[in-house]
Order: C-alpha cells, then sequence, then structure tokens
C-alpha cells in the first residue's frame, strides 16, 4: 500500500518532465518527417550525386548512436550555432529519426506501380504534380504502420536525452530517487507515463489506419 501511495504522492513532481518528453518527441518527429520526405525523393533520383547526398546521410545517421548525435549537438554545435539544450535535443532526435523515415518514405513510394505514373504522364501531368496527386497519397497510406512504430521509438529515444540535462522524464525520475531513496517508485513512476504515451501513440496510429482503410494493397 506505502508503494502505491508514493506513486501517488509523487505523480504531480512529474508532470513538467513529462510535458518535456512529449515536446521534444513531437518536434524530433516533425523534423524526422520533413527530412525523410525529402531523403525519400534524394534516394529515388536519377542523378548519381543527388542519391548518394541521401546514402552518405543515412548510412552515418544510423550507423552512429543516438547518444554520440546528442552529444556532438549538445557540446559542439550548441555553442557553435548558440543553441539551447531543447533545441540541441528535437533537433538532434529530427536528424536521427529523419534517416530511418527516409528508408520508409522511399520503399513506400517504390512499392507504388510504376505504370501509374507513366499513366498520369501520358495524361499531360508533369512530374511533380503526378508525384504529389496520384502517387504520395498511396505512398503515405502505405507508410503509416512503420511510420507509427517509427514514432513511438522516437518516444522512447527522447529518453536519452536526459544524457544531455534535458529534465525529461527519465532525469526527473533519477533526481527525485536521489533525494528520497525510492528509486522502484520513482523509476515506476517513469514506466507509467511512456507506457501513457506508447498507448496514446498506439491508439492514434490504429485509428489512422482505420480512418485510411490502410491494407498496403
Amino acid at each position: 500500500m506505502e508503494f502505491i501511495n508514493v506513486i501517488i504522492k509523487y505523480i504531480p513532481f512529474f508532470l513538467p518532465a513529462a510535458w518535456m518528453t512529449l515536446q521534444i518527441t513531437i518536434l524530433g518527429i516533425i523534423i524526422g518527417v520533413l527530412l525523410g520526405l525529402v531523403g525519400a525523393f534524394l534516394r529515388i533520383s536519377n542523378k548519381w550525386w543527388i542519391n548518394a547526398i541521401a546514402h552518405i546521410y543515412i548510412f552515418v545517421i544510423r550507423g552512429t548512436p543516438l547518444l554520440l548525435q546528442l552529444f556532438i549537438f549538445f557540446y559542439v554545435l550548441r555553442q557553435t550555432l548558440s543553441l539551447d539544450s531543447l533545441t540541441a535535443a528535437f533537433l538532434a532526435l529530427g536528424i536521427h529519426n529523419g534517416a530511418y523515415i527516409t528508408e520508409i518514405f522511399r520503399g513506400s513510394i517504390q512499392s507504388i506501380d510504376h505504370g501509374q505514373m507513366e499513366a498520369a504522364r501520358s495524361l499531360g501531368m508533369s512530374y511533380p504534380r503526378a508525384m504529389i496527386r496520384i502517387i504520395l497519397p498511396q505512398a503515405f497510406k502505405r507508410s503509416i504502420p512503420p511510420l507509427g512504430n517509427q514514432f513511438i521509438i522516437a518516444l522512447k529515444d527522447s529518453s536519452l536525452a536526459s544524457a544531455i540535462t534535458i529534465n525529461e522524464v527519465l532525469l526527473q525520475a533519477q533526481r527525485l530517487a536521489a533525494a528520497n531513496y525510492k528509486m522502484l517508485e520513482m523509476l515506476t513512476i517513469a514506466a507509467i507515463f511512456y507506457l501513457f504515451y506508447t498507448s496514446i501513440f498506439t491508439w492514434l496510429v490504429n485509428h489512422l489506419e482505420e480512418w485510411l482503410n490502410v491494407d498496403n494493397k
């Protein structure tokens, strides 16, 4: 009973940190989606040097740990570019997500029958217009399931921001545990917030799939 009482007592102390976690996650996802869309177009380009830019970006980001990327932004680029800690955190998370979302969008775009683009061009549509009106809507529907998974990964990855002094849920748990010596209870509260967020994200993605009638066909 005391365990439950401690959790109820300390949950309010986590609310600012929970809001910080949500901010980092949402901003990181927005940047990741934008970079992923640009990266996907670079990946499907017929020009080798444009394609090479996307390959290098994906190779570097996916080949190095997110924690290392956070340290680079916090200890190097933060001072060079005059960034605050929050900006450094969501930029690093966004760029990291962008490399994975690039491949999600690329795969979705290339899964659409090439004949649809040829048919659109034969009707007089320009390539950009055909891409926007014909290909991308279908590709977006097919990308919803893997995007949902990536968004949940981004949420859990936001906990690494604690390493650069961002007071998100995990760091708040550690700080409170250091003060009250109740590590299990504080980590349990942190887990409750993460489970709550992942449940909300999963629910939203599932409903979006139902609304768009995603069947990957």
